[in-house]
């Protein structure tokens, strides 16, 4: 029997020291042989122990968990002190609300659940492991979080030294301090959660360390506000910016390397009453790139969108606040018309993705490469299709439309809240409409929308306020409506991932006629309806009638009046 356990151990199925195994010595070695050979002498392979995590989870009425790819809650971690974790095999892996989820190795333990809501001061909800996948993510949470502990705790004994000795010196940064430890730790944990971009905000007592992940902010990191002044010009160091300055808004660039990821991280600062916040916008060269098909765009919308980009002249607009993948949705279309036979140029700030048959510029105003310039040197380099990354003055959109009236294919991006916004938006930046209306061929509105959770997706009953809206918006009846609940898989988010919601405007030559009376957005918008286009509201619907998303969510982030 010992050695029977001692086998278990060495692939991971019993813990050492433990007066329970994961699965019972009969049930692995039935008849007293084991699957490899006969006897003791066998040993396990992967399917083996999977099997056997699967008849244990099983037998408890649990679930089988996968580690591998887990980003742990920083505040379900710090309710289990290590040792703790250590001596009962559970590694905590999301809080939602008074629930803490946890991976066990060892669900069959006695008053295993009891000494976990003890020890967390939460109702646990479990899910099993291997001792070897448990093991292994104990390392990996607790090694973060104590990681930036000791580094807290490192910097604030310098500081006091410093404080009766250099006070000026307070917020110096050396390639040795522990403040690089925090920020290169705040980059891995920002890159293991998917997150687009990270917020540290000085808030009074205290920094705040939030990562946007699936569109939404969520906390990961509370640190003294000491740190807040080193934090930023660790940073700032980083991106080649002026660390003295600290009342001017300033931006910079940031390439590194985070867990073999090639990362571009473009960096912001402004100055706020408790000190600078920092936002970093974080850019993986290693994503995958979507094709027009993938996006989420309804069939016919596609369709619709791949016959405009096919235009040998005129000029597209991707329009949506920051973030709804205006960007995304841009580099597709390039892959749809990209060949030999064309010219492709783009001016990007900065350049996300590198495509080798493409001639890519990346803006540099130190240098005086803006999007203007860029755009202007481009025209001298016999283009067929132009790529601008944002239009953002009157000079690059001026430049944009002659291009396009002059027989090249521009694509380009605007800030708006939807289609038919963003032809006023050129018209308010002084664009005359008769040259904004010659040369348009379309505008598509878009936003990014959470979908839910396959993995924990259940019926719910929507708020009072959440129905009023569905049905007073046209959406079609349900009789259940379903969401994600929140598991290890989603983060306890309840959402996994996001899908596009698109609308494409068509400038057909009546739009253009109203285009050049200056109509307001109102009319502009009635008749794009009348001619097929399918408003954002009205495809969030669709999308909440086949439950992939919620109306909180679609209230969140289209509800348009």
């Amino acid at each position: 029997m010992a050695l029977r356990r001692q086998k278990a151990r060495a692939t991971g199925l019993v813990a050492a020291g433990s007066g329970e195994g994961l699965v019972d010595d009969e049930s692995i070695f039935e008849g007293g042989e084991g699957p490899g050979g006969s006897g003791a002498d066998a040993a396990f392979d992967g399917p083996e122990i999977a099997e056997a995590l699967k008849a244990l989870a099983e037998e408890h009425g649990l679930e089988v968990a996968s580690l591998d790819d887990v980003s742990f809650d920083p505040r379900a971690i710090a309710l289990l002190p290590e040792d703790r974790a250590r001596e009962l095999l559970a590694v905590p892996l999301v809080l939602v609300g008074d629930k803490i989820s946890l991976a066990v190795a060892e669900p069959g333990r006695p008053d295993l659940l009891a000494d976990l809501a003890e020890a967390t001061g939460k109702q646990p909800d479990l899910v099993v492991a291997s001792v070897a996948d448990v093991e292994a993510a104990i390392d990996l949470a607790y090694g973060a979080a104590s990681s930036v502990s000791d580094a807290v705790r490192v910097f604030e004994a310098r500081q006091s030294e410093r404080a009766t000795t250099a006070p000026e010196a307070a917020a110096e940064v050396d390639a040795n301090a522990p403040v690089v430890q925090v920020v290169a730790q705040i980059l891995t944990q920002a890159v293991r959660d998917r997150a687009s971009d990270v917020h540290i905000e000085p808030m009074g007592e205290r920094v705040r360390v939030r990562n946007r992940v699936d569109g939404a902010l969520h906390e990961v990191l509370s640190l003294p506000q000491s740190m807040s002044q080193a934090l930023v010009s660790r940073i700032k160091i980083m991106a080649d910016m002026n660390i003295v300055e600290r009342r001017r808004p300033q931006d910079g660039q940031i390439e590194t390397t985070i867990d073999g990821n090639e990362l571009d991280i473009r960096v912001s600062t402004t100055s706020t009453v408790h000190g600078e916040k920092t936002v970093l916008r974080i850019l993986d060269k290693a994503r995958a790139l979507y094709d027009v098909g993938t996006l989420g765009m309804p069939e016919d919308t596609a369709a619709a969108y791949r016959d405009i980009i096919r235009s040998p002249y005129g000029m597209v607009v991707c329009a949506g606040p920051t973030g709804s993948g205006k960007t995304t949705t841009l580099y597709a279309s390039l892959m749809a018309i990209n060949s030999d036979e064309i010219n492709v140029m783009t001016v990007e700030d900065p350049v996300e993705y590198s495509f080798p048959t493409i001639n890519q510029i990346g803006i540099h105003e130190q240098a005086g490469v803006t999007f203007a310039a860029g755009l202007r040197s481009i025209l001298r380099q016999d283009p067929d299709a132009i790529l601008v990354g944002e239009i953002r003055d009157v000079e690059t959109a001026r430049i944009a439309i002659q291009a396009a009236l002059t027989g090249h294919f521009v694509l380009s991006t605007i800030h708006a809240t939807d289609a038919t916004s963003a032809l006023h938006r050129f018209l308010d930046m002084g664009i005359e409409s008769f040259l904004l209306a010659s040369s348009m061929l379309a505008v598509v509105g878009q936003r990014l929308i959470r979908r839910n959770c396959s993995v924990c997706i259940a019926p719910y009953e929507p708020t009072p306020e959440d129905l009023a809206f569905y049905e007073r918006a046209g959406g079609k009846p349900k009789d259940e409506y379903l969401k994600g609940q929140g598991c290890t898989a989603c983060s306890g988010t309840g959402f996994d991932g996001r899908i596009g919601v698109y609308e494409v405007l068509k400038v057909t030559d009546e739009m253009r006629q109203l285009v050049v009376r200056n109509a307001p957005v109102e009319d502009i918008r009635k008749l794009a309806i009348d001619q097929g286009m399918v408003p954002l509201r009205e495809q969030a619907l669709r999308l909440v009638a086949d439950d992939v998303t919620t109306i909180a969510e679609v209230m969140r982030t289209i509800y348009i009046l």
